[in-house]
């Protein structure tokens, strides 16, 4: 059998990364930890809304980059604004409704009308307008998309 899942390299901080995304993404948890001799954690699987991811803490010299990223696609503005505000609590936030949390791994946090609002003729307007987001306002897409 096949399986796909996503795989991030952290320092030392894979148990903590885990514990906070577990807590901020609904229906996500810690699936496993495994230590090494010393006792310490080495690797922790878990799930992320249904998506098998695991943490390595395999020291220094794998920095993130923005050219990888987890998207978390949510159902409307008071979810976008929830995860985005607990994702970007000591992190950063970015363009598009991209961030960095505070163990520097890039989030997209998308609502799922996004799609629709870009697709088809208003989709330049809709885009000029997610250009000057950071956050994404989803009344603001709309009202750019209704205006074409």
């Amino acid at each position: 059998m096949t399986s796909v899942s996503t795989f991030i390299w952290f320092d030392s901080e894979a148990e903590q990364a885990a514990e906070f995304y577990t807590a901020v993404v609904p229906d996500s948890r810690i699936t496993g930890i495994t230590r090494g001799g010393d006792g310490s954690v080495f690797v922790v699987t878990l799930e992320l809304a249904g998506h098998a991811v695991t943490l390595l803490n395999g020291g220094p010299g794998h920095p993130h980059t923005d050219a990888a990223s987890i998207q978390v696609v949510v159902d409307g503005q008071d979810e976008v604004d929830e995860l985005w505000a607990a994702l970007t609590a000591d992190g950063k936030p970015g363009p598009c409704g991209w961030l960095t949390d505070r163990y520097g791994l890039s989030w997209q946090v998308v609502p799922s009308e996004l799609p629709l609002l870009l697709g088809g003729e208003h989709a330049d307007a809709v885009g000029a307008a997610l250009n000057g987001m950071s956050k994404i306002d989803l009344q603001g897409l709309r009202e750019a998309h209704e205006l074409g």
